[in-house]
């Protein structure tokens, strides 16, 4: 029998601390099965029913938030803080589809030119597959799970195999809350089975939030299968700064987002484009952030320190881009060290000088590395930001505000946002364009991706 691919391994020791399984085919089979029956009994729970199950687990989130915490640092390495505040904000995302949903998944009456009434119902459309990662282990799943779950829809959950405990602990919570089974269903499935899942008539539709490689496998999957897909994939978001009246406390601002989660988020501002009259500046009070630090147990948090980041082979992959970018002429201002092994800490790190003939100009940096460029006008920043095949996000700022807005309505991205890094909550949509992929969850839009748009006639 083959070793367990499941596993818990500690990144800031790189010791394995438990193993799981992967599933039988008959477990797969199982659960397509439970998601099927589940489904023709789910989809008939009045919404507002589904809403009372939905605010249960909401509140399950927060109740657990501290233990879940505590799991996806261990897994994964997120400081202890971040994580607790995760599990927090899945109780908003929870909450928020249980209160918006019944009226956003209500029915809209429509004009008739030709008599008679015509409405617009919004209806489930049955078994949902869901490819989840390890950057955000309960996050992600809740922003998936939560609108789908409000319209009716059921649930294969395949998690990212490092992270098994945070699976485990979002299926006990689901079914804490009274969702009935086969609602939602944890599957620890091999890549040949996710294939084999996506290809069967039960199923509906299929998200995967990941990488740009993962998002093209299971979007040519689901397109031959003729089904709805929607990938959230990576990033290389613009931090655009035109000008500014307190450098050192924009380069605070920039450098606190792009360290969230130890740098290794989709919509972090991987490219911080910074006018030259500001640039030097800028550079120097972003290295005083990176300046001195030290590895650090992501669990005590102790100031002067750093978090792993989520493997040992994350770490090296990183190194190697920021190593091609040095051995080409870009200056490394501090950090880029990778520590000894078999732990995945990598000193964060400010790189400047990055130009085309270098890897880190067009792929994405998914750690702490912050990236900066020097612009000597709004027209090149603008440019210089466009300048990338991802379109998730970005962010432009300046003391005027109008100034700011223009440049970040050039922006080709699925969010652009002003004097500020990114719009978080519940309420705000995500997603992205080009090689970020297509889709969007969380906010009004979340609940209108995997929905049957059935058009209901009443003849005169």
């Amino acid at each position: 029998m083959s070793a367990p691919t499941y596993k818990v391994l500690n990144p800031a020791t790189g010791k394995i601390v438990e193993e799981f399984p992967t599933a039988t085919d008959a477990q797969v089979e199982q659960a397509l099965a439970s998601a099927q029956s589940g489904y023709e009994s789910w989809q008939n729970v009045d919404i507002n029913e589904r809403a009372k199950i939905v605010s249960k687990v909401a509140q399950l989130f927060a109740d657990k938030a501290d233990e879940l915490g505590k799991i996806m640092t261990l897994e994964m390495g997120k400081p202890l803080s971040e994580a607790v505040g995760e599990a927090e904000y899945c109780k908003d995302i929870f909450e928020y589809f249980a209160t918006e949903g019944p009226t956003l998944a209500a029915d809209q009456e429509i004009k008739s030119f030709s008599g008679g009434k015509a409405v617009v119902q919004r209806r489930p459309v049955g078994p949902l597959l869901g490819i989840m990662p390890w950057n955000f282990p309960l996050y992600q799943v809740a922003r998936f799970a939560a609108p789908n779950l409000m319209l009716g829809n059921t649930i294969v959950l395949k998690h990212a195999e490092s992270c098994p405990r945070s699976a485990l602990a979002i299926q006990e919570i689901m079914d804490e809350a009274g969702v009935p089974a086969g609602v939602y269903n944890n599957v620890f499935a091999t890549h040949d089975q996710i294939s084999t899942i996506i290809a069967d008539s039960r199923i509906q539709g299929v998200s995967l939030t990941g990488s740009e490689r993962a998002g093209a496998i299971i979007g040519e999957q689901a397109g031959r299968n003729l089904k709805k897909a929607v990938l959230e994939l990576g990033g290389s978001d613009p931090f655009v700064v035109l000008d500014s009246n307190d450098v050192a406390g924009i380069a605070e601002t920039a450098w606190g987002f792009r360290i969230d989660n130890t740098g290794q988020a989709c919509n972090s501002n991987k490219r911080m484009i910074i006018m030259e009259d500001i640039f030097d500046d800028f550079v120097t009070e972003l290295t005083k952030h990176a300046d001195g630090l030290t590895p650090g147990d992501p669990m005590a948090e102790v100031d002067g320190t750093f978090a792993p980041m989520s493997s040992r082979k994350a770490a090296e992959d990183l190194h190697a881009q920021v190593q091609d970018a040095v051995s080409k002429g870009a200056t490394l201002h501090t950090g880029g060290v990778l520590q000894d092994g078999p732990a995945a800490y990598y000193s964060p790190a400010v790189l400047s000088g990055v130009t085309k003939d270098m890897r880190a100009y067009y792929e994405e940096l998914f750690g702490p590395v912050a990236v900066v460029y020097k612009v000597n006008s709004d027209e090149q920043a603008l440019e210089l930001a466009n300048d990338t095949i991802y379109g998730l996000g970005g962010s432009v700022h300046s003391t005027d505000e109008a100034r700011a807005a223009k440049v970040a309505m050039g922006l080709q991205s699925g969010m652009a946002n002003v004097n500020s890094p990114a719009a978080e909550g519940a309420e705000m949509p995500f997603g992205g364009v080009k090689r970020s992929g297509f889709g969007r969850e969380l906010g009004p839009l979340g609940m209108e991706e995997f929905v049957n748009k059935r058009l209901f006639y009443i003849g005169e």
